[in-house]
Order: structure tokens, then sequence, then C-alpha cells
């Protein structure tokens, strides 16, 4: 949906396990309805493990005001900047592609050319199931400099893995709570808000959702 929809996207060389385009239809139409686009408000996106950059560009026709893309692979960096370029998202400040390890983003985001200061307002983790450590992922996002109080953190995972908790403790005392934890076939959407302040009515914690998958 959005800005640009019907633009045939390209892909890079490398394998990926692109987000199921119902699957993506769902999690865009949940950040919808948490006001994540509404007119008049700034919603900057992380996507790691951005691969061709799918996520964070239908973010960016959704409304938000710039996307920060984080892939390991030069390959998959060189794609997401041809398919911003051919969706027409290239003005200046628009987006960022940061080709790096993403928990060295994460935990060190100027040391990978993310300026100081900043946060987001949504952050993805759509990683490859088999390359990635759950637990360093989720640490690593959880005690992010990158997040703030209300951002709204989407975790993919396999369903495999269990399920994920419902609450995530922060190491500075806060916490990242869940608010919709569904599963689509082997996949796994689990969906956080930082240090919620109750300002996204509608999302709301839902314990019920983290019981099992």
């Amino acid at each position: 949906g959005g800005s640009a929809r019907g633009r045939r996207l390209d892909s890079p060389e490398v394998y990926l396990r692109p987000m199921m385009g119902k699957v993506r239809e769902a999690v865009f139409s949940t950040f919808t309805s948490f006001g994540l686009y509404d007119e008049g408000v700034n919603t900057r996106h992380l996507d790691v493990f951005s691969g061709s950059g799918s996520v964070g560009l239908e973010s960016l026709s959704r409304g938000s005001s710039h996307c920060t893309f984080v892939d390991f692979s030069r390959d998959c960096c060189n794609t997401v900047e041809r398919n911003a370029k051919w969706c027409q998202f290239d003005k200046e400040g628009q987006i960022r592609v940061v080709c790096a390890d993403y928990l060295q983003a994460l935990r060190d985001p100027t040391s990978v050319g993310i300026p100081p200061g900043t946060t987001y307002e949504i952050v993805t983790l759509t990683p490859p199931y088999e390359e990635v450590v759950y637990a360093d992922l989720i640490d690593g996002v959880s005690n992010s400099p990158l997040v703030t109080d209300d951002t709204v953190v989407l975790i993919e995972y396999p369903v495999e893995l269990g399920c994920l908790p419902h609450v995530i403790t922060r190491k500075d005392g806060g916490a990242l709570v869940g608010v919709r934890n569904r599963r689509y076939g082997r996949t796994v959407i689990a969906i956080y808000v930082v240090n919620p302040t109750g300002r996204m009515e509608v999302a709301a914690s839902r314990p019920e959702q983290f019981v099992d998958v």
C-alpha cells in the first residue's frame, strides 16, 4: 500500500526470505492503527536486516519521514539504494543505508554512521532465523540508545523458537511490553512498546497473546 504501491522491487543476489506479503499487510495495518502514519506524526523507522528494503520502503510509502536501513551484506545495501531511488524516496535526509553488523549498529550506532542522539519510532527486526542468536538480538534492541519511550519494536521469529516473553526488562530498569504476538505459518511476529506511556491507547498490553504460539 501507500505512495509506491505496485512498484516491483529489485532483489539482491544473496538468498533472502522476505517478509510474506500477507504478514507485511497485517503488520502495517497494526502500525497504522497505532497512529504511526497519522498526518502530522513524525515517524522515523529503523529497518534491521533490511534485505531488499521492502519493509522500510513500505513504511516510507505509508508516511514515515525517514528510514535507516541496516544490513551486513553490501549487495543488499546496494539493492536498497537502487530500490529507494526507483520508489522516488531519494530526498535529502529521507533514507540512510548502513552496511554493518546489526549488533554493532544497535549497541554503538555512532560507530556505523548513525548520528548521536538519534532515536526511532519504529524498529523492525526481520533476521534470517538460522543466522542470529535471539537472546543477543533481544538484548541488543532492548538496551539500544536508538529506542526511547513508546518506540514500537517488531521482532520476527520462527515458531520453533517457542514463545517470546511478554515483558522484556531493560538494563536501566525500563521494559518492552508485548502488545501483539501472532503466528503466520512458521513465522511469528511479536510487537513490543518500549516504556509505554499510554499515549498509543490502541497499543495496549496483551499478555494472553504471549502464552504460546
